[in-house]
C-alpha cells in the first residue's frame, strides 16, 4: 500500500498554489504597480526613466557596434533596440526571480498568501516594463520604419510565452536560492556572461553566413544558447522579418520541461520555503 504524501507535498498542492495565486490578481496587479510607484517616487519623470534609460543604452551601444561592424545603423540600431527591450524582461525576470522569495521573507511569514503570487507580481512588474519599453520602439518606427507585415501579430503568443517562462524560472531559481543562497550571485554572472553570448548587439545571421568558414562555425553555436530563441521569435515579427520554425519549436519545448521541472521543485520545496527565507 503507498504511503500517503505529507500534507502540502503533493502536485495538487502545487497545481492549487498557483491557481489561488492567479485568483489573486488583484493583489499581485496592485503591489506590481506599488513596485513601479515606489521605486521613481518624487522623480518627475516618474516611469519614464525606465524607457529613457533602456533608450540611451540600446541607442549608445548600436551606434558604437554598428561602426565596429560596418553595418548601416537604419538596420543594426532597431535590432539593438528589440533585442534590449526583450533582453531587459528575459533578465529582470531571472535577476530578480532569484531571490523573490528572499526579497518578500516579511509577506511571506505574516501574510497567508499563495507563493505563486510574489511570482505573478514580479511577471507583472516586468511587463510593465516592457510595456514602458516598447514606446521606444514605436519612435524608433518613425525614425526607421521597418517592412511590417500581418505576421507582426506573432508578437502576443511570443509574448506570452516568454511571460511563461519568466514564472517557471522565477518560481524554480526562487525556491531554490531560498534554500542556497550561493546560486544568486552565480545566477547573476550567468546572466551577465548570456548577454553577450546572445546576438543582442551582433546579428547572428551576419555571422552564421560569413565568408569565413571559422567564423561561421562558431557562430552556429549560438543555437544552443536557449536566449536566442527567446529574444528572435518577438525580434522577428516587431522588424517584418520571417519566422524560422525552429524558435518557436525551441521556446515550447522549453516551457514544457521547464513548467516539468518546476512543478516537481514546487511540489517537493513549497512548504518550506518559508522556513528558508
Amino acid at each position: 500500500m503507498a504511503l500517503a504524501q505529507p500534507a502540502g507535498r503533493t502536485l495538487a498542492a502545487a497545481v492549487a498554489d498557483l491557481r489561488r495565486g492567479w485568483e489573486q490578481r488583484t493583489l499581485w496587479g496592485h503591489l506590481g504597480w506599488q513596485d513601479i510607484r515606489q521605486r521613481y517616487r518624487r522623480s518627475v519623470l516618474g516611469p519614464i526613466w525606465i524607457t529613457i534609460s533602456m533608450a540611451v543604452t540600446a541607442v549608445a551601444l548600436g551606434i558604437l557596434y554598428s561602426g565596429l561592424f560596418d553595418i548601416e545603423l537604419s538596420r543594426f540600431l532597431p535590432h539593438v533596440l528589440v533585442g534590449f527591450i526583450v533582453w531587459n524582461f528575459v533578465s529582470g525576470c531571472i535577476n530578480e526571480g532569484s531571490e523573490v522569495f528572499i526579497a518578500n521573507e516579511g509577506l511571506i511569514k505574516h501574510l497567508p498568501a499563495p507563493l505563486s503570487v510574489h511570482v505573478y507580481r514580479l511577471v507583472w512588474r516586468q511587463t510593465l516594463f516592457f510595456a514602458h519599453n516598447m514606446i521606444v520602439y514605436l519612435v524608433m518606427l518613425l525614425v526607421f520604419p521597418q517592412p511590417l507585415r500581418w505576421t507582426a501579430v506573432a508578437v502576443v503568443p511570443a509574448f506570452v510565452l516568454l511571460a511563461l517562462n519568466g514564472a517557471w524560472v522565477s518560481l524554480a531559481v526562487g525556491v531554490i536560492t531560498a534554500r542556497f543562497r550561493d546560486i544568486l550571485p552565480i545566477t547573476q554572472s550567468v546572466v551577465q556572461l548570456a548577454f553577450f553570448l546572445t546576438p543582442i548587439v551582433w546579428i547572428y545571421d551576419e555571422l552564421v553566413n560569413s565568408p569565413n568558414p571559422a567564423i561561421a562555425e562558431r557562430a552556429r553555436l549560438a543555437e544552443f544558447n536557449p536566449f536566442l530563441h527567446f529574444v528572435e521569435i518577438i525580434r522577428r515579427p516587431l522588424l517584418g522579418q520571417d519566422q524560422e520554425l525552429r524558435y518557436w519549436v525551441v521556446v515550447l519545448a522549453i516551457t514544457v520541461a521547464g513548467w516539468a521541472f518546476t512543478m516537481f521543485v514546487l511540489r517537493r520545496y513549497r512548504s518550506r520555503v518559508s522556513y528558508w527565507v
